[in-house]
């Protein structure tokens, strides 16, 4: 007897090609309009982020990440509650350097199987710690370059 893939699989899967993409739209179009994400563990301080929040957060990301990957390591569902576990580690080239990470993402989703209500994301604590803050770094210096670059054209106006 040969199983269907359940319509939530196929959704994590798909989010998971589309931030192979770096497509913030598509990332955000797998989500529902009340989707939380969470970014575990909670000891890191981080707050929760409704759909704006995270799009604005992964359009930031997108302008310093070049080559990112994900791989799906472990993929545990359970069809009943319409939840998926994945185990995935990243790699990207950024302008803070080398990205190497692991997350283990919980996934709820709707009765239909096709939107995120939910998104529970931890994070190597170590590399949250000590990378982020660079990242940061390489993100405020892009964005105050973006900003003197657009001063500098409308004074040639």
């Amino acid at each position: 007897m040969t199983m269907s893939i359940s319509p939530q699989r196929k959704t994590a899967e798909a989010v998971v090609a589309a931030f192979n993409r770096m497509d913030v739209e598509a990332i955000i179009s797998y989500r529902s309009p009340d989707c939380v994400r969470q970014f575990l563990p909670l000891s890191m301080g981080f707050k929760d982020q409704n759909n704006a929040v995270y799009r604005n957060s992964l359009i930031k990301l997108r302008a310093i990440f070049y080559n990112f990957h994900l791989t799906i390591n472990d993929l545990v569902e359970d069809t009943n509650a319409r939840r998926i576990s994945l185990w995935l580690t990243a790699r990207a080239d950024t302008a803070a350097g080398e990205y190497v990470n692991e997350y283990m993402w919980l996934l709820d989703f709707n009765e239909s199987g096709t939107k995120i209500r939910r998104s529970k994301e931890f994070s190597d604590t170590i590399m949250a710690r000590d990378f982020f803050p660079k990242l940061q770094a390489a993100m405020d210096k892009q964005q105050a370059g973006q900003a003197n670059r657009k001063v500098e054209a409308v004074k040639q106006l």
